[in-house]
């Protein structure tokens, strides 16, 4: 059984977090993250943080950023990623892509390679393409024709 009362206790904590610290990211690095108890298929976090491994996509500013998680457990097909990074294998979870605030960083793991790094950004992209793009004053059978 979850234990969401535990994660709403250290999700109040996440959130009065001073985010003025000095905490320097990047796209591409890999994170523990504080991402919690979540409902359903959603990924969960462990162990006392409710953290897990997650990759930076994208750095909006200093307080958010989009990140995926990661898993150590082998997943194969589209809704999975195969990476390296400086600690290890990880499994890219594309389906679980989010925006974090940056309070929930709690200590970098490492990095992807760019090579690495590109690949997941065109996987992802492939991902969430849902088909042909309509442009404002253009019509729906316009878009589909072009």
């Amino acid at each position: 059984m979850k234990n969401f009362d535990e994660w709403n206790i250290i999700k109040k904590e996440i959130n009065t977090k001073d985010i003025s610290r000095d905490l320097f990211f990047y796209e591409r690095e890999v994170w523990w993250c504080s991402v919690g108890i979540n409902v359903g298929v959603e990924s969960d976090g462990k162990n006392e943080n409710f953290e897990r491994p997650c990759l930076i996509i994208k750095k909006f500013n200093s307080d958010m950023i989009w990140i995926v998680p990661l898993t150590s457990k082998e997943h194969y097909g589209d809704h999975y990623q195969k990476i390296i990074h400086d600690a290890g294998v990880s499994w890219v979870c594309l389906s679980q892509i989010k925006t974090i605030s940056t309070k929930r960083l709690l200590r970098k793991i490492g990095m992807v390679s760019e090579p690495e790094f590109f690949m997941i950004l065109d996987k992802i992209y492939q991902y969430i393409r849902i088909g042909p793009r309509i442009s404002a004053g253009s019509s729906e059978a316009e878009a589909t024709n072009n």
